[in-house]
């Protein structure tokens, strides 16, 4: 009946997270029946799917549903479905291994996690359901046929770093998957799995709203001799949560069904439910997570928002329906009026969809101002975790860019620890400045130390501090704001002085140009490989120099950028500016002055413009030379 049976061993990441799920003090076992549950309704909508797309897909959909089936004697609890089923490469590839982005991230802190509810809250975050069952069972059996096919696949395991699997010939369709469960244990959480009452409070808790009925046979005792009774209830309401008013859904509820369409481990942060109702009719159950998902940057990241037609899943990680830079929204939209075999290309050019994109977008984003007017910390939260991805808005979405400067949170040299937003940086400009200043860097620290920032700091001009990389970009396309260009206090001249200041320093001015126009031309051919100019500094105060761009040009971050993306970019000098005020400046300009054409003053040149790229946090394009000349020099002063 049997055949190909053999014995295999987990992947090695698979043993390791197997073993630490396991033997992780999980404060909650009965997330494994949640989890089981799950996966058989997700099998169930990819039936209903591929029936859909596969007109000749010979499958069984009469009745589909999940059954749950216990043997109250030999102390087993089948999870069992009809839905799609897997081959015998799915079953070693989905269960023998992990083919996951971040599992190597997930061991090294589960290993460091001291504390029982961050492991927890750690399993729950890469969604290891089908695991989570060796912590109520010593073995676990799942047998499965994948729809259209003739032949089976049973696979067990103890769990304990090997499973066998072999090819049956007689298998139902679908998967069911029984638990050969531990003794009870309450001092370990463990409870009775085949009690009646235990199986339906999981149940209604974490699996109510699961749209396929989940039924089991109860049975009751005879009363005065009679004979017991049997009977197969759902334990479930199926009803699509999306679909109730919102004063009839309680918080509970909404985070439950959260976690089941997100598998994440925490509550989310905001819901967003909304209907539209006219000539396209639809319901959206949206909600802001709490925390970024570990793959919110990778290129393979998936999107949150499932796409179902009349309550028939379509689609997971529909694009089609939430822009790029809102990745991170989970839920359902659920439309009335769409064709139930919609392509992901169809979708694209949809004009209903496209209408439900803007209002989906619009919503979440009017969600985000309100929680910024009247939560501020929530606002915090959510700006913490998902700012640097939503100000991607701010370069393509021109219809609600308007929306996504009003939510934008900057640091600013106003305050160490509060950011502010743009409107708060207007108010507080000073009388006569017309220009909203900014400064790109790697971090605060970085750009706080920069020399660009010295004037504005004598002059007590605010200064936005941007330090993600996407600010490189949104700043250049978006230029203004409230009718003020958005400029870089590393691009092109500055000049902070009032007009009064500027009568009064003119003369000063005019005498250095005349004092350090040699030196400046004598720079400008010696260090002609490396700049396109040398000119006196307005910006600086305490630095010898500094490197700046024209205000056209692009930053070396974005030059950087572009590059990594596999555009041509040509590099562009930049211009050096130096501190008349400055010692070595000054010392500069009279050895200059006395003659001095020594290969000693040609190096001193160079050296000031390597500490004017250092000082912006810019590399050297030869560190090595100019550290051998950094030390050779002073060597010569001991």
């Amino acid at each position: 009946m049997s055949n190909q049976a053999e014995t295999l061993e987990f992947q090695a990441e698979a043993r390791q997270l197997l073993q630490l799920v396991v033997h992780s003090i999980y404060s909650n076992k009965d997330v494994f029946l949640r989890e089981l549950i799950s996966n058989a309704s997700d099998a169930l909508d990819k039936l209903r799917l591929a029936t859909l797309v596969d007109k000749d897909l010979v499958a069984d959909t009469d009745d589909l549903h999940v059954a749950i089936e216990v043997d109250r004697d030999a102390r087993t609890l089948t999870v069992r479905d009809n839905g799609i089923g897997m081959t015998r490469d799915e079953v070693v590839r989905l269960i023998g291994t992990i083919a996951k982005s971040g599992t190597a991230e997930l061991l090294r802190q589960l290993r460091e996690s001291s504390d029982a509810r961050a492991s927890q809250d750690l399993i729950g975050q890469f969604g290891v359901g089908f695991y989570a069952a060796f912590m109520v069972a010593d073995t676990v059996t799942l047998l499965t046929r994948r729809a259209g096919e003739t032949g089976g696949t049973r696979w067990q395991s103890t769990g304990e770093g090997t499973y066998s699997i072999e090819t049956v010939d007689e298998a139902p369709q679908g998967t069911s998957v029984t638990l050969h469960l531990k003794p009870a244990d309450t001092e370990d959480n463990l409870h009775d799995y085949t009690a009646e009452w235990t199986i339906r409070e999981i149940v209604k808790r974490y699996s109510d709203f699961i749209a396929w009925p989940i039924r089991m046979r109860i049975e009751r005792p005879g009363a005065d001799g009679e004979p017991a009774t049997s009977e197969v209830q759902t334990l479930n309401s199926m009803k699509a949560l999306w679909a109730r008013p919102r004063d009839e859904v309680d918080a509970a509820e909404y985070n439950e069904f959260y976690k089941h369409v997100s598998h994440d481990w925490a509550d989310p942060l905001e819901v967003v439910h909304m209907k539209g109702e006219g000539t396209f009719e639809y319901e959206a159950l949206l909600f802001l997570p709490s925390h970024a998902p570990l793959d919110m940057f990778s290129p393979q990241g998936r999107r949150g928002v499932q796409l179902y037609v009349k309550r028939v899943f379509i689609m997971d990680d529909c694009e089609a329906l939430v822009p790029t830079y809102l990745r991170f929204v989970k839920g359902v939209v659920d439309a009335h009026d769409l064709s139930l075999n919609i392509s992901r290309e169809i979708l694209q050019q949809d004009r209903q969809i496209q209408i439900v994109r803007r209002r989906l977008v619009r919503k979440v984003l009017a969600t985000v101002r309100d929680l910024k007017t009247n939560h501020p910390e929530r606002y915090r939260t959510f700006w913490t975790e998902f700012g640097a991805v939503v100000k991607e808005g701010l370069i393509d979405d021109t219809d609600n860019r308007d929306t996504l400067l009003e939510i934008l949170s900057v640091a600013s040299t106003n305050d160490p620890a509060e950011p502010t937003d743009l409107a708060g940086y207007v108010s507080r400009m000073k009388d006569g400045q017309t220009d909203i200043w900014y400064a790109t860097g790697d971090s605060r620290a970085t750009i706080e130390n920069s020399p660009h920032l010295e004037a504005f700091r004598a002059k007590g001009h605010e200064v936005l501090l941007l330090t993600d990389p996407v600010d490189e970009v949104w700043v250049e396309r978006v230029g203004t704001y409230d009718g003020r260009p958005l400029r870089s206090i590393a691009k092109g001249e500055v000049d902070l002085d009032t007009d009064e200041e500027k009568q009064q320093a003119e003369t000063e001015r005019e005498q250095q140009r005349q004092e350090f126009a040699a030196l400046v031309e004598w720079l400008g051919t010696t260090l002609a490989d490396s700049v396109r100019e040398v000119r006196l500094s307005s910006r600086l105060t305490t630095s010898p120099a500094c490197v700046v761009g024209d205000a056209h040009d692009l930053t070396p971050t974005l030059e950087k950028m572009y590059r990594a993306m596999g555009h041509e970019i040509p590099s562009t000098k930049r211009i050096l500016e130096i501190n008349p005020g400055h010692p070595l400046v000054a010392g500069l300009r009279k050895a200059h002055e006395q003659g001095d054409s020594s290969q000693a003053l040609t190096e001193t040149a160079e050296l000031l413009y390597g500490l004017a790229v250092l000082a912006e946090g810019g590399e050297l394009t030869d560190p090595a030379r100019f550290t051998r000349t950094l030390a050779d020099r002073l060597a010569r002063t001991l």
